[in-house]
């Protein structure tokens, strides 16, 4: 069985129970953007033309745009938007198509966005300049996080002691903030992990500072997530189609806490196992999970004393740096619930 680790942030989540699967589950679809532009590597690349189309499914659906404020991002993990589903829009690395597709059209619409600033890049070719980010940061609709200084892995190297990572994170964390304020003013409390990539030591040093931090594995910020590793959905032009985008922005919360899910850094048992407790009533039968690269998984499902354990794991071991088992399970009216368990190998090459 594979280790589960406490996440303290949200223990209040398990406390409360999972009988609340039957209310709405609705949150905050977040969109995680690279570049916004037709040059640019096609796995972080959204088209303008596909962008505006994304922001017209938006308006058509009528989703809620919202600014992810600390205050805002709070008031959804105590389950503010249970009962009404939210998107918010973000765009790591401060690419300068950014600022010259996105942020006009945005600007013209009255769309909030966030922007994770990778400080050791601005003002590099094809990134925007601190000039560009101050004129942005003035703006009411636009929040500037922290996405670290060079991008470099989060997770313990192989050759590094506990000690000496428990130190990288807090000087990468903290020199990033720090030159964003130094250089345009903005004290941030939001963190985009590089590659999405996140352990329990980079959570606590979240949970230290007080900060919220964003991954890169799907689903909806709701009552059940992680202040310091909220999922978002992938909207490049291979993932962000505009059926698909449909799906993702009328998907659910999962009722499951991520205090119930394991660490996803893989140190046991490869492939890993997923061991969760999905709602009492749940039709194991209906609930889908999908390994990345192998498609449906085989699931072993029990009837426990708060729910339906289930129980399921890939059919080869993970030789990827990062992977994901997907599980969606029918929320009514054309509707999913998404979960997304990322995992990473320590073992493969970073980058």
């Amino acid at each position: 069985m594979s280790r589960v680790t406490p996440l303290t942030r949200i223990a209040v989540t398990t406390a409360l129970g999972l009988g609340m699967a039957s209310g709405a589950q609705a949150g905050v679809a977040t969109l995680a953007y690279h570049h916004v532009s037709t040059e640019t590597p096609p796995s972080t690349t959204t088209s303008p033309s596909l962008f505006r189309d994304q922001l017209s499914l938006i308006e058509e659906l009528g989703v809620e745009p919202l600014s992810l404020t600390p205050e805002r991002i709070q008031k959804t993990l105590d389950g503010a938007d249970a009962e009404n589903q939210h998107v918010a829009l973000t765009f790591d690395d401060a690419y300068e198509s950014v600022y010259t597709e996105a942020w006009p059209l945005l600007r013209e619409k009255g769309i909030p966005l966030t922007v994770f600033v990778l400080s050791g890049s601005v003002g590099d070719n094809g990134y925007m300049t601190w000039e560009q980010l101050r004129e942005m940061a003035e703006h009411e609709l636009v929040t500037i996080g922290n996405h670290s200084r060079d991008h470099g892995t989060m997770l313990q190297r192989p050759d590094e002691s506990a000690e000496e990572h428990a130190k990288r994170i807090a000087r990468e964390l903290d020199r990033g903030a720090e030159r964003i304020e130094e250089k345009i003013g903005v004290e941030t409390d939001l963190y985009a992990h590089p590659y999405g990539e996140f352990s329990q030591p980079v959570l606590q040093a979240l949970e230290e500072r007080g900060w919220y931090g964003f991954a890169q594995h799907s689903g909806v910020i709701g009552e059940h997530s992680h202040p310091g590793a909220m999922p978002r959905f992938a909207v490049a032009d291979a993932y962000g189609g505009i059926d698909t985008l449909k799906d993702k922005l009328k998907a659910r919360n999962f009722p499951v806490a991520r205090a119930e899910l394991p660490d996803p850094v893989i140190s046991g048992d490869n492939p890993p196992l997923l061991d969760m407790t999905v709602p009492e009533g749940w039709d194991s039968g209906r609930l889908s999970c999908f390994a990345s690269g192998e498609g449906m998984m085989e699931l072993e499902s029990e009837t426990v004393a708060n729910g339906v354990r289930i129980r399921t794991r890939a059919q080869n071991p993970i030789e990827a740096r990062r992977s994901r088992y997907n599980c969606t399970y029918p929320a009514g009216n054309g509707r999913f619930y998404w979960l997304s368990q990322p995992w990473f190998n320590p073992e493969a090459p970073e980058g």
